[in-house]
This record gives structure tokens, sequence and C-alpha cells, in this order.
């Protein structure tokens, strides 16, 4: 994994305030160069509005690749089903398997923070997930096995 820039990235100057808190949080629990590990992030540290919106991804070594560990009941809401224990495969959320997977394999890859701002509405029309920040987790410090995502998400006008 290449070292961390632990510059803030070029993207957090056009975030929503609760991505740029969720990213200041975050960080401030990275070990130096290395990501935090799931033990440093403690929910109670954790904006209560926020969680919710959080996900859990473990990043498994076999074809299924991402497996949802924990999903927040907002994000839930949004897809109209709970995705817990399925991988990213069968039980993604976004525009396409493909966009979703390019996401966590662009944090795996790089072991940095991905910002995707490509809206896409929920199943039933209610809600558009605005802003996704995948955040990595890595228990030795280098490989990533967990991604943190916190989504952003607005009721759309016409329903």
């Amino acid at each position: 994994m290449p070292n961390m820039q632990m510059d803030d990235p070029e993207w957090l100057s056009h975030t929503s305030d609760p991505i740029r808190a969720m990213y200041m949080f975050w960080l401030s629990k990275c070990r130096g160069d290395a990501p935090p590990r799931r033990s440093d992030i403690d929910p109670l540290e954790i904006p209560r509005a926020f969680l919710p919106h959080i996900t859990i991804v473990e990043v498994v070594p076999d074809e299924r690749r991402y497996v949802y560990r924990l999903v927040g009941t907002h994000d839930v809401e949004m897809r109209g089903r709970d995705p817990t224990g399925k991988s990213v495969i069968e039980a993604f959320f976004g525009p396409s398997v493909e966009d979703a997977l390019h996401c966590y394999d662009t944090v795996v890859a790089t072991g940095r923070p991905f910002y995707d701002h490509l809206p896409f509405d929920s199943v039933d029309g209610r809600f558009s997930d605005d802003e996704d920040l995948f955040l990595p987790l890595s228990e030795d410090g280098k490989t990533i096995n967990r991604i943190v995502v916190f989504s952003t998400v607005s009721p759309t006008t016409d329903k």
C-alpha cells in the first residue's frame, strides 16, 4: 500500500459539512501514515445523526470481494432492504455494480479515502444519494480489511 497522503484531498473543499466532519473524524483516528483499525472507531465518538448513514464493508479474500457487515438504518431505508451479510456484487446500491466495485477497489488499491459525488436515486424514488465517502480501515496498517462508507442523502423534490 502506498504511503498515505495526509494533506487534505482536493475534493474536501467542495463537499458538504457532514462529509468533511466524517473525514476529519477518520483522519483523527489514523496512526501516522496508517489508516485506523476498526477498534479505533468508537461509535460513541461519531455524531449521533451520522450513525444511520454509516455502512461497514469487509474486504474478503474470495469471489465475493466485499461483504456488508453493518448497514445504517437510513441506508437500509434508502435501499428498501437490508444487505447485511451479502456481497456488494449481489446487493450494491448505485448506478451499476461496476461503479460500486470501482469505489471499493480504489480504496483497497490506494489505502486512501475515496469521495463519490455521483447522485443516485433510491429504488422507491424518495431519496437521492448525494455524496459517499469511502474510508479505509486496516488492522495491520498495510492491508485494507474494512471500509466505512458514509452517505449523505436528501429527499427528492418530486415525490
